[in-house]
């Protein structure tokens, strides 16, 4: 129900654009978020924003650089990427909340999952 893209390839520096449509059913009432995992590493939280996009929650390594916003018209969450590292270098994925319009910092709370998309930043 959630499908997320706009990874690749870029060099550091470079920007991306992620995107996650859900399908099946709306989220417009849901908070929703994005976390990673890099390779031999746990999923991270990334950040996260709430149904009527008030509230933003992202981390201190990202906050500069990634923007998490949503379109609830066209069903889509975004994260810009800007001035990428080697270190962001993971699959990301999209998640929503079922009965939660604020958002969380954990994997836990989010009970919708996307497949994730691929980013990989070169030096």
């Amino acid at each position: 129900q959630l499908q997320a893209s706009g990874g690749g390839l870029v060099q550091a520096g470079e920007s991306l654009r992620l995107s996650c449509v859900a399908s099946g059913r709306t989220f417009r009432n849901s908070a929703m978020g994005w976390f990673r995992q890099a390779p031999g590493k746990e999923r991270q939280f990334v950040a996260a924003i709430s149904w009527n996009s008030r509230t933003i929650y992202s981390t201190d390594s990202v906050m500069a650089r990634f923007t998490i916003s949503r379109d609830n018209a066209k069903n889509t969450l975004y994260l810009q990427l800007n001035s990428l590292t080697p270190e962001d270098t993971a699959i990301y994925y999209c998640a929503a909340r079922q009965y939660s319009g604020s958002n969380s910092y954990t994997g836990a709370d989010y009970d919708y999952w996307g497949q994730g998309t691929l980013v990989t930043v070169s030096a």
